[in-house]
């Protein structure tokens, strides 16, 4: 039987919004609506995490139970739980959009574990909100699946990151044009619930400086240094631009990590940036295959690339600048916001660059070595070389006697292979030669970068077959995509299949490449 504390704070210590209703509108004055999620006809669990319902003090046996299904669909509250839709804004695409909001999550409430930690309870697709604007709140199995898996995903390769409870379907269609195109189709609908700290953005503050509601700017920024960071000491005005700093400092490793595995969130707009230096809202995101620094996976980025794999580390600054913009009012002057965007580009120099360092097997980047990374991806640009396999496949080579060969598998083209072989073969020569400075020994450095650089990724493709499967009532390929997510970085026998590189078939079919928002 599932049994939660709650503690809810954010509700109850921060004003909601006075009107009742699903009925769309500006919502002001306030940081979230009450709205409860709308049932669906036949919730089925379809997959969960056991690692996040330990979190939760959830027993083994729980998520079996048909009250589990029906809680975490949506048809079912528990003794405890405050439902609410919160109010924010954002910048989409680098243009002020207004109010946003949870268009189609719902928060059911905060439960405390048995270790005193405080973790959100959020339905994604559990139906309307006031911030819905003209959807109807729900969320397609496709996305679903490429949600919950996603989450899991990257908290095991060590990426700061929303978690993701369980996959629960519906039983009910849910009409979606997926390309945009005017050809929607019914799809078959699901409810992920996912699990964080905290889900405050940074639209949260936009929006009430955009209104000029600096009261509520104050109170709402003052709740979260006391609630989700209450390591933060001393007078208001100190505990503030600390809290900014920090805010700044967790962005620059999450994005860190990012470029480490290769990952593309796709969609980075203000409203999608956790204040806690979380991965959150996993639309159309990707991993980078044959590497390009220029590749996003957004299908409405496809133009302008604003979203693009190696432009990341700048649009998570940008978003921070917004936010400082926003928060200007909470201070005598701009300096301590100053302070903490030039933060952001230390820290994230500081811890990219110590994973680049690990990812070559080298333990720091010393003088020159700049120039031979960026060599390195300049060749594997060109010659179109996988990025996972690439660093697993380096870490094979022989130091003694450098050779290409070990490369080999990393290459999607056999043309380009060939064309740009010695390319490889010096660059390797001058690799092993900064690499013997190291002093370390090959199962050393080997083992050292093993445990850095992936050896399974959720290559689009991967999360597309089990999508397939799962609508077609097989969701087998789901749950053991999840387990082998387990543990990206050990040699899996048995399941070399999921760190093949993506085939031929794949590059353009849709949902294996690039996405839409839809997604």
């Amino acid at each position: 039987m599932l049994n939660f504390t709650f503690d809810n704070r954010f509700v109850n210590d921060l004003p909601g919004d006075p009107e009742d209703g699903l009925h769309r509108r500006q919502v002001h004055g306030a940081c979230w609506s009450k709205v409860a999620p709308t049932p669906v006809a036949r919730p089925r669990l379809l997959a969960h995490s056991p690692e996040v319902a330990r979190l939760l003090d959830i027993a083994a046996d729980d998520p079996f139970t048909g009250e589990f299904a029906e809680v975490f669909g949506g048809n079912r509250l528990l003794p405890g739980m405050q439902p609410y839709a919160a109010c924010y804004g954002g910048h989409q695409f680098g243009q002020w959009a207004g109010q946003l909001g949870d268009g189609r999550a719902i928060n059911l409430g905060e439960v405390i574990n048995g270790r005193g930690e405080r973790w959100e309870l959020q339905l994604k697709g559990a139906g309307p909100t006031p911030y819905a604007r003209r959807a109807d709140g729900r969320a397609v199995l496709r996305s679903s699946i490429r949600e919950f898996l996603c989450s899991e995903a990257m908290h095991h390769l060590g990426v700061p990151t929303t978690r993701a409870l369980s996959l629960v379907s519906t039983g009910e269609p849910v009409l979606r044009d997926m390309f945009y195109d005017g050809n929607p189709r019914e799809e078959p609908g699901a409810v992920v619930c996912r699990v964080a700290p905290s889900f405050i953005r940074f639209g949260n503050f936009e929006i009430l400086a955009s209104r000029g509601d600096e009261a509520l700017l104050a109170r709402l920024a003052d709740f979260t240094i006391a609630r989700d960071f209450p390591a933060i000491e001393g007078t208001t005005e100190e505990k503030r631009a600390r809290w900014f700093m920090e805010v700044c400092e967790r962005s620059a490793r999450m994005v860190a990590h990012w470029m480490r595995v290769g990952f593309v969130h796709g969609v980075m707009n203000t409203d999608n940036m956790s204040i806690l230096g979380l991965t959150i809202d996993y639309g159309p995101y990707g991993w980078i295959d044959n590497f390009d620094p220029e590749w996003t996976p957004n299908t409405t980025d496809a133009q302008g690339r604003r979203y693009r794999f190696g432009h990341q580390p700048q649009i998570v600054h940008w978003n921070l600048t917004r936010l400082a913009e926003a928060l200007v009012p909470l201070f005598p002057s701009r300096d301590p916001l100053l302070v903490g965007l030039e933060r952001f580009v230390e820290v994230y120099s500081d811890e990219y660059g110590a994973m680049l360092a690990a990812k070559f097997g080298l333990r720091a980047m010393e003088e020159g070595d700049d120039e031979l990374v960026a060599e390195a991806f300049a060749l594997m640009q060109r010659a179109e070389v996988d990025m996972t396999a690439f660093f697993r496949n380096l870490a094979e080579i022989d130091m003694a006697a450098p050779a290409p060969a070990p490369l080999g598998s990393a290459f999607y083209r056999e043309d380009l292979r060939a064309q740009h072989e010695a390319d490889f073969a010096a660059w390797l020569r001058r690799y092993a030669a900064r690499s013997a400075r190291e002093g370390m020994t090959p199962q050393a450095r080997r083992q050292g970068m093993n445990a850095v650089n992936p050896r399974y990724v959720l290559r689009n493709y991967l999360a597309q077959e089990a999508i397939d499967l799962a609508e077609q009532g097989d969701g087998s390929r789901v749950i053991e995509l999840l387990d082998v997510m387990r543990r990206p970085c050990e040699e899996q026998p048995g399941r070399e299949r999921y760190a093949a590189l993506r085939p031929d078939w794949a590059r353009q079919k849709a949902g294996c490449s690039m996405l839409s928002c839809s997604s």
